[in-house]
């Protein structure tokens, strides 16, 4: 899972929908035992995990998700509720489900596979194998006075520069940013305005993956993940910030292809 091209930048190397307007199968594998489906960040898009899905298979039938409002579906609104976009991509999930499941998601997505894993739990689907939660404090921690979403286009900018998880070719071309300004501060708005609704724990294990240097998880934050399921929990600490796993994709993904092993 290197840094790519991200989320917001362009149309391009965005494989022809495979499940929909919000599946993506970049490296199909029909014999995989573990369909992994993967829930991009604030801004971010299912091209930001073709690394993951190149590295996986055929361990894993990798299956990105594509949120409204960017690269081919740039022209239909963001979906701006972190409930809402669960809902709706669990109806799109519950098809694929027709085989073992696990979910990765990272910062904003982490919280969206959360919430899908809740879902698919209570629809009495089969609990998934694994959740990979990264770069994102635990459910039941929530901060305070974030409001980025509401900020000025400058301020915004500056917080996606500061977390270092866009291509520096998409920074540097404020045309291109500043069009894709919409959909990510509809991410930042779903991320900032959730709110875990307390309830049943997830039966599944959860795996935690984390920068040390992260400013946006503390190790506190992080741990506090283990408080959501009644199975085995782990924490992974990498060296880096919020998009530690840009730097460290060998380690990241080998790590998932043992848990999923």
């Amino acid at each position: 899972m290197i840094r790519t091209t991200p989320a917001t930048a362009t149309a391009t190397a965005v494989a022809p929908p495979a499940g929909g307007d919000w599946l993506r199968r970049f490296h199909p594998a029909d014999d995989a035992p573990v369909r992994l489906f993967c829930f991009p960040h604030a801004g971010g898009a299912a091209s930001y995990y073709f690394p993951m899905s190149r590295a996986l298979s055929p361990y894993a039938d990798v299956v990105p998700v594509q949120y409204p409002g960017r690269q081919d579906r740039r022209g239909e609104r963001c979906v701006d509720d972190l409930m809402e976009l669960a809902d709706r991509v669990t109806r799109e999930l519950l098809p694929w489900c027709d085989r073992p499941v696990a979910l990765f998601g990272h910062s904003l997505g982490a919280s969206l596979a959360f919430e899908v894993a809740l879902r698919l739990q209570e629809a009495g689907e089969p609990a998934p194998v694994a959740l990979f939660a990264s770069g994102r404090r635990a459910p039941s921690h929530h901060r305070e006075n974030q409001l980025v979403h509401l900020a000025p286009d400058e301020q915004l900018l500056a917080e996606i520069k500061g977390l270092s998880g866009t291509d520096p070719a998409v920074l540097a071309d404020d045309e291109l940013l500043r069009s894709v300004l919409p959909a990510i501060r509809g991410d930042y708005k779903a991320a900032e305005t959730y709110r875990y609704r307390p309830g049943p724990a997830l039966t599944c294990p959860i795996t935690v993956l984390t920068g040390d240097a992260d400013p946006a998880v503390t190790a506190e934050e992080a741990a506090g993940w283990s408080d959501h399921t009644e199975g085995p929990f782990a924490l992974h600490r990498f060296t880096g910030g919020h998009f530690y796993l840009n730097q460290h994709a060998a380690e990241v993904n080998e790590l998932v292809r043992q848990h999923l092993s």
